[in-house]
């Protein structure tokens, strides 16, 4: 399983938030929620796509915007992912369900979301399942493996 980092690779959709800082230009910064459409309304640039994009992709986008109507000369344009897809608990856990991701996730804290184990769980290892390259994948996963957006733990029922 690569590990990497949730914000590195990750890849927008509607419904995201965004924070973006335009280097010298505070009227031109803020906070974006991506629209049902996944897209972002900016001062001056209007409508621009983001959903598919990742943070340094769009980041560049905006900049060519901003370069190209002449608005700035030289931008310098920052994005960054505030909130990111849900994660899932499955299985032998108190309270299964969605639950909002945050950077530094383990499987252990994502279990301890959902309101620790049960008392019919296999504690320790649980299966993981990641979409990579746009197919599903399952991992086998101890309590320390690292979690990202949109993953799915779910947690075994022991054997008697």
């Amino acid at each position: 399983m690569k590990i990497v980092s949730p914000a590195e690779g990750y890849v927008l959709e509607p419904g995201n938030r965004v924070r973006l800082t335009v280097f010298g230009e505070n009227a031109l910064s803020g906070d974006f929620t991506l629209d049902p459409s996944g897209n972002i309304y900016l001062p001056l640039v209007g409508n621009v796509s983001a959903s598919g994009m990742t943070a340094k992709t769009l980041s560049r986008r905006i900049e060519d915007l901003l370069r190209k109507d002449n608005y700035l000369q030289d931008p310098k344009v920052a994005v960054e992912v505030q909130t990111f897809r849900p994660f899932y608990v499955l299985g032998e856990v108190r309270a299964p369900g969605e639950f909002p991701y945050t950077t530094g996730m383990t499987v252990l804290s994502a279990i301890a979301r959902a309101g620790g184990y049960d008392y019919r769980a296999r504690e320790g290892e649980v299966v993981l399942v990641r979409v990579v390259d746009g197919e599903q994948k399952d991992y086998r996963a101890v309590e320390r493996a690292p979690i990202l957006p949109g993953d799915i733990i779910r947690v075994l029922q022991r054997r008697f």
